[in-house]
């Protein structure tokens, strides 16, 4: 019988009073790929980040091949051919593509090359720092490739990831599996497991509560082995349930001919975009990565400047930024810390140039409740959350300033079932109550289901959907073709 490729017994993990794993098991087999499921603080990257040496089990048993062995950092499990890829990106923003992939690589010349070759599309010269999110995780997925992974845990790999970009992962994740490889796909939907995955398992609260084959699984039976009785929430349910307030008789974003220049030099920037979203909407973005909708989204915010054409935006503004580990947050600080610097001088626990320190921590402490963020604390570093948590807390403080115009980019981004229904409804509260939502998901099934009105966006101009087109007409907008059906 040929031994497991990876194998994890009764893993035990504690943080503190958190009981992040209970005892729990997971049997990875050599030429698959297999989902590892679970709600935000399951414990899914907990288990992988023992098994990728960056934490040490209180209990249990860890196995290669068959064998016991002891991994305590990330260089021995690399050495030993586990590969992993991280929520947060893990390159080096100063330097460039080739000399990140140099910095992990253990090949030949022949063997740098080949990997490159799996980066199609990345410029080798390319600083990481101006690259775009979805270009920096497929670069940790180069990196984990260069340094001859046999094992590859793959943390949400598609969290940023346009629909045509996850179908090519899963299809290189695929061949990688075929080819011998052994891979650990983490992810929060369930659509790319059944689709990408061979055998599954799902933890609940730190244990193991299903491990099988995905053949005759279905998005019911594996939500309710996350979630436990009771029916699974739709995680993003027909924008038709909604009925959309009023639109308001001025727009409350408003854009003609606006023109802003690309980041860093790269990609077409907004060439002479123009669009209305008006108060009681939600407006959905639909663009493949690298056409402009970072700079566009970037300018309606104030945080990038327009050479050309009219802007108007009315305040107070939110921005649910796409990188929340580098853009929301300063994981450094503390939850309060990262709270206070949102709202700014004109909050209430301002008093002159003193800070009421105990009702800002009391204000966190809330925004963590209404929420429902796991965290110890509003003293708590924002790097102890898992990125899930963080991320449902850069959405809580934005909704917290009561915009008048949320700008949200992937806001479901690591986000489960339960907590991505919870942030749709929030999303249609906030228009409800007549805010303008100008939403931005590489997802492009949540665009369809929860917008108003679809925008598509390529080589930096704007044009939008016909009403009521669907994935197919709305894909082929994005790839800058007619918006008709084939056939």
């Amino acid at each position: 019988m040929t031994p497991a490729a990876l194998e994890l017994r009764g893993i035990v993990k504690r943080f503190g009073s958190v009981h992040a794993l209970r005892g729990a098991d997971f049997i990875l087999a050599p030429g698959e790929v297999h989902a590892l499921l679970g709600e935000n603080g399951a414990g899914k990257s907990t288990l992988m980040h023992i098994a990728y040496g960056l934490l040490e089990a209180d209990a249990g048993e860890l196995l290669l091949d068959g064998s016991p062995v002891r991994i305590g950092s990330p260089r021995e499990a690399r050495r030993r051919g586990i590969g992993m890829v991280h929520q947060h990106f893990t390159s080096i923003g100063r330097l460039s593509v080739e000399e990140n992939l140099r910095l992990r690589t253990m090949q030949d010349d022949a063997g740098r090359c080949r990997t490159m070759r799996l980066g199609e599309g990345l410029d080798p010269r390319a600083m990481v720092e101006t690259l775009s999110v979805a270009e920096k995780q497929r670069l940790e997925i180069l990196m984990a490739l260069a340094a001859e992974a046999r094992v590859l845990l793959l943390d949400e790999p598609t969290a940023v990831l346009a629909p045509s970009e996850v179908e090519e992962l899963l299809g290189s994740v695929r061949a990688f599996a075929v080819a011998g490889g052994a891979v650990v796909l983490i992810t929060h939907k369930l659509h790319e497991a059944l689709a990408g995955a061979d055998r599954v398992t799902v933890l609940r609260r730190g244990e193991t509560v299903y491990s099988g084959p995905i053949a005759g699984a279905t998005r019911e039976t594996l939500a309710e082995a996350m979630l436990g009785a009771g029916p699974p929430p739709a995680a993003v349910s027909s924008s038709g349930l909604r009925i959309p307030a009023s639109p308001s008789q001025r727009p409350l974003i408003l854009a003609k001919g606006l023109e802003v220049l690309p980041l860093e030099g790269r990609g077409p920037g907004v060439a002479g975009a123009s669009l209305e979203v008006h108060g009681g909407e939600i407006v959905g973005l639909a663009a493949v990565g690298g056409n402009g909708h970072r700079e566009l989204l970037l300018a309606l915010a104030g945080l990038l400047r327009a050479v050309a054409g009219r802007l108007e935006v009315a305040r107070p503004l939110a921005l649910v930024p796409e990188d929340r580990s580098s853009e929301g947050l300063i994981p450094a600080l503390s939850l309060a810390e990262n709270v206070v610097l949102e709202f700014g001088g004109r909050a209430p626990w301002v008093r002159g140039i003193w800070l009421d320190w105990r009702l800002a921590q009391g204000f966190t402490a809330e925004l963590l409740r209404e929420h429902a963020v796991d965290a110890a604390g509003p003293d708590a570093p924002a790097a102890t959350l898992s990125g899930g948590n963080q991320q449902k807390l850069v959405l809580g403080r934005a909704l917290a300033r009561k915009p008048r115009v949320l700008l949200a980019e992937n806001p479901t981004r690591g986000l489960d079932i339960r907590a991505s229904a919870v942030v749709a409804e929030r999303l249609r509260a906030v228009a409800a109550g007549g805010a303008a939502v100008l939403l931005y998901s590489s997802d492009l099934d949540e665009v369809l289901a929860l917008a108003d009105r679809v925008l598509v966006m390529h080589g930096g101009r704007v044009r939008e959907a016909p009403p009521g087109a669907g994935r197919e007409v709305v894909g082929r907008l994005m790839l800058g073709e007619e918006g008709r059906p084939a056939g």
